[in-house]
């Protein structure tokens, strides 16, 4: 965009260019800019980082944060959060592990969210539908449970013996399996042949031994995210919640980083 532009005459000039890059009405989406600095285009010009998302989609989210008593200040992107998680991580990361090109497999209940940085930066995000609920419906046929009970017994324990050999195997596997498929469709879409480091996220990362599979499978240094880990933890938190539930929680501290209060 030009330089020298205000706020309100950038915002204009974006309405107007903004249709070229977005796929839908502009009347249903919501947009907002950030003026990132002078463009190697030439002084006269600035590189402007434009950030949307379909109106509804925001509408939900503030509903459901109305929903819980509390008030919306900021609708951010979920890959600037988790920048700003991995950005925070990285400083703990041992001696020797290179930072230049960080995957991050993000894998919720439903979906999987396979994302790569380049000097902290995104570069690259898929989505499959893999998720942990696909291990709780394992565990709710082989077993005849609700699917409430079977989500209760996959966080607390108590299945039978071959529940570990005969469903929690495969699953790991299987999940190995998805996050090794991501890589090398983002290895063939990149000039990049290697990631230094692998980050899992997401529910599934607290099964045990995940990393240490995936890391054989694969060849690629894993760890599991845990962005608490050096930070002062009120009394009052249970401490082994927490560590059990901060790789579901990359996205909430990367939102509680940006800092805006």
């Amino acid at each position: 965009m030009p330089a020298g532009l205000s706020d309100d005459e950038m915002e204009s000039q974006i309405q107007v260019e903004a249709d070229q890059y977005i796929p839908f009405p502009l009347e249903e989406v919501a947009m907002d800019f950030e003026v990132i600095g002078e463009s190697q285009e030439g002084t006269d010009r600035v590189d402007v980082l434009l950030a949307a998302s379909r109106t509804e989609v925001v509408d939900n989210v503030v509903a459901s944060i109305e929903l819980g008593g509390l008030t919306a200040k900021v609708v951010d992107i979920e890959a600037f959060a988790i920048e700003n998680t991995i950005d925070l991580m990285s400083k703990d990361f041992p001696a020797g592990t290179s930072k230049d090109a960080i995957a991050v497999a993000d894998v919720g209940s439903a979906v999987t969210t396979f994302s790569v940085m380049e000097n902290m930066k995104i570069i690259y995000s898929r989505e499959e539908a893999f998720g942990g609920a696909q291990l709780t419906e394992d565990i709710q046929r082989r077993y005849g449970l609700s699917y409430e009970e079977a989500g209760l017994a996959k966080r607390q324990g108590g299945l039978p013996d071959n529940y570990e050999p005969e469903v929690l195997e495969p699953f790991k596997d299987n999940m190995a399996s998805q996050i090794g498929r991501a890589l090398q469709f983002f290895y063939a879409s990149s000039q990049i042949s290697d990631v230094d480091v692998l980050i899992l996220a997401g529910g599934c990362s607290s099964i045990p031994g995940i990393a240490e599979l995936v890391e054989s499978k694969l060849g690629v240094k894993t760890m599991i995210a845990n962005p608490f880990a050096n930070m002062a933890v009120a009394s009052k938190i249970p401490t082994n919640n927490l560590t059990n539930d901060a790789p579901a929680m990359m996205i909430a501290c990367g939102l509680a980083l940006r800092g805006d209060g």
